[in-house]
């Protein structure tokens, strides 16, 4: 049994940008030719490595195998073409500060990447609200934050110098419903069937507003359950206590029995996630950090 080494590539960018179409758009190949790889792969592993579904790709039994070894494998071979090229290990320290939503999807994505691309910088993280962030980057105390902005987008604070700020996402706020309520049988929802439901929610203050709740309905909301904790609010909408909204982007982190539906009707609901740092340049490891934050968001 003998893998090449470019079909183990294209096999862990399947695997973590989730379809042929992505892995071929990131490796620079045509969509055929990440076929080819992926047919390889399994005729010399005597068995499928994917199972192709209508929303991607997810590796089966012995794609995970595969790629438990295929890592260890790729690295090591990263690092002898960066020894025989003669090009010193990049190091460095940077502090990430994210939003809570951000470190159930982008977060791990991300150091996923930098494993991969520069093994030798270390991320720390820290998870906030985007005004306690704010704050955080302001007193130096972290480097870059992965931030929320809703409409009308203004800039998250008014101090000076003004942050530096870069769009990653604009996508519309979603809801989550169990899998067993008739919602989920269709892949949008209208916002007048929102009436008269129970919501679950993140308590408010004097900084945040209400998360959890769709906007604008035209009642006072029934909020059965309050969580600031996504694993615990996402756990209770799947044992079908309540709704909730969601972010698009983390619509890869839904428990199995969680739909993710699109709102139709009433205003759009749009939602920004946004990367912020002092202004100035950048040292090497944090453009790196920025640069695995953009292909992140970009695997959606």
């Amino acid at each position: 049994m003998e893998f090449t080494l470019t079909g183990l590539r294209v096999v862990r960018e399947v695997a973590e940008r989730g379809t042929f179409s992505a892995a071929a758009e990131s490796l620079g190949y045509t969509q055929s030719a990440v076929s080819r790889q992926i047919a390889a792969v399994e005729k010399t592993a005597g068995a499928a490595v994917f199972e192709r579904r209508r929303d991607g790709a997810v590796p089966t039994t012995a794609g995970r195998v595969i790629l438990r070894h295929a890592a260890a494998v790729l690295d090591e071979m990263d690092a002898v073409e960066r020894e025989l090229r003669g090009l010193p290990m990049e190091t460095g320290h940077v502090r990430l500060g994210v939003i809570p939503s951000a470190g159930a999807v982008v977060l791990p994505r991300t150091l996923t990447i930098l494993r991969r691309t520069h093994p030798g910088i270390t991320v720390t993280s820290r998870e906030g609200s985007t005004p306690a962030l704010t704050r955080s980057i302001r007193a130096g105390t972290i480097d870059v934050a992965v931030l929320a902005a809703v409409p009308p987008f203004r800039a998250p604070d008014t101090d000076k110098p003004a942050l530096h700020v870069e769009t990653l996402t604009e996508r519309d706020l979603c809801v989550a419903v169990p899998t067993t309520d008739p919602l989920a049988e269709n892949d949008s929802v209208h916002v007048d069937e929102l009436a008269g439901r129970r919501w679950i929610a993140s308590r408010s203050s004097g900084e945040e507003p209400l998360l959890g709740v769709w906007p604008g309905l035209p009642e006072r909301p029934e909020i059965v359950h309050v969580a600031r904790d996504w694993l615990t609010k996402l756990q209770l909408v799947a044992a079908g206590c309540g709704l909730t909204t969601v972010p698009a982007s983390m619509t890869a982190a839904m428990p199995a029995n969680v739909r993710v539906l699109s709102v139709r009707g009433g205003p759009q609901e749009r939602r920004r996630l946004i990367v912020a740092h002092l202004p100035g340049r950048q040292s090497e490891p944090v453009a790196r950090v920025l640069a695995a934050l953009r292909a992140a968001t970009r695997q959606d």
